[in-house]
């Protein structure tokens, strides 16, 4: 496989992953690019790998992790792309809300805690695969889930109570 079919066929998903880790598209567009640059630079080690995809994703994973832009991640209002597979809801206000409260709770975690949630709620990973893309071991990805989301419950109960 080279390259360009590489990219061909996967843009569009490390793009949607992108997203789902960083929360607002134009952020996740740059992610992508840099990503894609170093994948490009690398891409025999890539292809060798026993899934570039796998690979790539964890480059990916590695670079939103590491990324150094201040504290861009607290000043991003981030928002979901509505799904239009789903029914509209009475209230459009309320849900936007609602939406809005979720995206603010998930942009205070730390990024590896996020990572993990994005790797297992939204890509359906197990916990071998996401320790793999992260770099760590299996307990360590556990522990991350349950802390994110130990966190969440904390920050729903204080909102509603």
């Amino acid at each position: 496989m080279t390259y360009e079919e590489f990219v061909d066929a996967r843009l569009a998903a490390m793009l949607r992953y992108a997203v789902m880790l960083t929360g607002d598209p134009h952020q996740a567009e740059d992610l992508v690019q840099e990503t894609m640059v170093r994948v490009q630079l690398h891409w025999r080690r890539v292809a060798r790998a026993d899934s570039p995809e796998r690979y790539v994703r964890r480059m990916l994973t590695n670079q939103y992790i590491d990324w150094r832009r201040g504290s861009w991640m607290r000043r991003v209002l981030l928002r979901a792309e509505p799904d239009e597979t789903v029914p509209a809801p009475t209230d459009h206000a309320q849900s936007a809300v609602d939406r809005d409260q979720v995206w603010s709770w998930l942009a205070r975690l730390p990024r590896r805690q996020r990572a993990t949630l994005v790797l297992r709620y939204y890509e359906d990973l197990p916990d071998a695969e996401i320790a793999e893309i992260l770099g760590c071991a299996v307990g360590t990805v556990r522990s991350s889930i349950s802390r994110a989301l130990a966190t969440l419950r904390t920050e729903y109960v204080e909102a509603f109570s």
